[in-house]
């Protein structure tokens, strides 16, 4: 109460009464005394309500089984977090205290916010683990297979650890492959964006482009403590994995470390350099392979060969000689050869026959006969078709004279529109040949007075002018003399006045002249 009366102004109170304060006074002394008094606080407790706004902060509680502290993380401090606070979690809250006037109540302003031992971060993996996998982002049927030989290899890592090391090296060992690297941080506050980014970021390239796409995707990093690998624990890593179009192997940590991108991953590696080996086959075992291949591919096809020559020959003994199957054939081809003769004189015989009884019908008459009605048919096919194109050429003359008679308009009105066209040309020539006449002399009356102008102007701006109103001009030796000293030095001078130039002598004869008159000194 003391602070409070020595740091503001009291009102006028009556005699024996408390002092008062206003409402805003009093707030800001509260305030004051809560900041100085907790300027730097690390609470421990469990997070209750959390609330995440589009404005990007954080607002939480952190409770006991007693009380209740609100909390809330500007944007700036939730972007550093490492670990996001989420109801239940037991955590450590590093921040200072300080009030909100306006409702009257005390808060805390985390910075940071740590778990309160590891087991509230298995507690808390356990609780994400089981959320992600109720999404199906860990289901098998997801999984993609691994390519066997990938021409090209996505590697997430640090660029600078001994990780990406032990990878190439593996891989130049057991199959060269092309490899791109993706720099990410693999620990800390970034961690977690830049591996999502880096995931998205290979899947983003079109196959086909300058950058060649990978066909398999490693994300690998070294062991370390809970802490350490928890940047590949989030859920926005998770996510990233899960949605990964490109097969993706997860080589995080030891064997015995396990982290959420390995359930998310198709592939999980107990370490970097089995990320590798599972990556890519050996090549000399593969030349190996082939080579045994090719061997038994080779004794395969002679063996083959031998079994169906040895069944071609099987076959071969239990079919019929040739002499036997055509023996037959060969009668009957002779018993047919031998009634051919006989068939063709008969066949003769019988033509003859049929033409002497057609023939003894053909006589002259029955021929004038069947002349004469074909010539009555073409005398009347004739006479029609010479009707027909009389009456084609009629109908073509009617069609002729009345395309003649539309001419005679069209052609008159062809010609009224070209005299009207002809008549409006000529008009706008004459006027523009009138316009090109008088532009010359526009033109250089233009020109005359703008000279004249700038004649007025030099003549006004010449010194002749500034002549006439009693002022000379001084030159000494052909330039022009603008001071005593300059005047004594010359060997002659000229005096230009406004009717004319003036000479004088040389220097002495003006010395010893002004002397001799007056006894004093020469005016130059």
């Amino acid at each position: 109460m003391a602070l409070l009366e020595d740091s503001y102004p009291r009102s006028p109170a009556p005699p024996g009464n408390q002092p008062e304060y206003t409402v805003s006074e009093l707030s800001g002394a509260v305030k004051r005394v809560i900041e100085g008094e907790f300027g730097l606080v690390r609470v421990r407790g469990e997070v209750g309500r959390v609330s995440r706004p589009a404005s990007g902060r954080l607002y939480f509680d952190l409770k006991d089984d007693r009380s209740v502290i609100a909390a809330i993380s500007w944007k700036g401090q939730v972007a550093r977090m490492q670990v996001r606070p989420e109801e239940g979690m037991e955590v450590v809250a590093t921040g200072r205290m300080t009030t909100f006037p306006g409702q009257s109540k005390y808060q805390l302003i985390v910075d940071d916010v740590a778990p309160a031992g590891a087991g509230a971060l298995m507690a808390m993996l356990e609780k994400r683990k089981a959320a992600l996998g109720a999404e199906g982002l860990f289901d098998a049927a997801r999984k993609k297979a691994i390519p066997y030989l990938p021409r090209v290899i996505g590697v997430v890592t640090s660029p600078s650890g001994a990780v990406i090391r032990d990878i190439l090296h593996r891989l130049r060992d057991r199959f060269p492959r092309h490899v791109l690297i993706w720099p990410v941080a693999v620990q800390g506050q970034d961690c977690a964006a830049q591996v999502a980014a880096a995931i998205r970021g290979f899947n983003a390239i079109e196959p086909g482009g300058p950058i060649p796409r990978p066909d398999v995707l490693i994300v690998a990093r070294g062991g370390g403590s809970l802490e350490d690998l928890w940047g590949v624990n989030e859920e926005i890593v998770v996510r990233a994995a899960a949605g990964s179009a490109i097969p993706l192997i997860s080589a995080v940590g030891h064997e015995t470390d396990t982290t959420l991108i390995d359930y998310a991953s198709d592939l999980r590696a107990p370490t970097p350099t089995a990320a590798a080996e599972l990556a890519v086959p050996v090549r000399l075992e593969l030349l190996a392979t082939l080579d045994a291949l090719g061997a038994r591919l080779t004794r395969g096809i002679g063996q083959g060969v031998t079994l169906r020559r040895q069944r071609l020959r099987d076959l071969s003994r239990a079919l019929p000689r040739v002499e036997t199957l055509l023996a037959t054939p060969r009668q009957r081809l002779d018993a047919s050869s031998t009634r051919l003769g006989s068939a063709l004189g008969m066949a003769v015989v019988k033509k003859h026959r049929d033409f002497d009884r057609v023939a003894g019908r053909m006589q002259p008459a029955v021929l004038r006969a069947a002349v004469q009605r074909q010539r009555d048919l073409l005398a009347g096919r004739e006479g029609r078709l010479l009707q027909a194109m009389l009456a084609r050429m009629e109908r073509r003359r009617d069609r002729l004279e009345g395309l003649s008679a539309r001419l005679a308009p069209a052609l008159a009105r062809m010609l009224g529109d070209a005299a009207r066209r002809t008549g409006e040309g000529r008009a706008r020539l004459e006027g523009l040949a009138a316009r090109l006449d008088a532009a010359p002399v526009q033109r250089f009356r233009r020109l005359t007075d703008r000279l004249e102008a700038l004649d007025r102007t030099r003549a006004t701006l010449g010194y002749h002018q500034t002549l006439r109103r009693g002022y000379a001009v001084v030159r000494g030796d052909g330039a022009v003399v603008t001071g005593k000293a300059a005047a004594e030095r010359a060997g002659s001078l000229e005096i230009e006045f406004q009717d004319g130039k003036l000479a004088l002598g040389s220097r002495a004869g003006r010395k010893g002249k002004g002397e001799g008159e007056s006894g004093q000194g020469s005016l130059f």
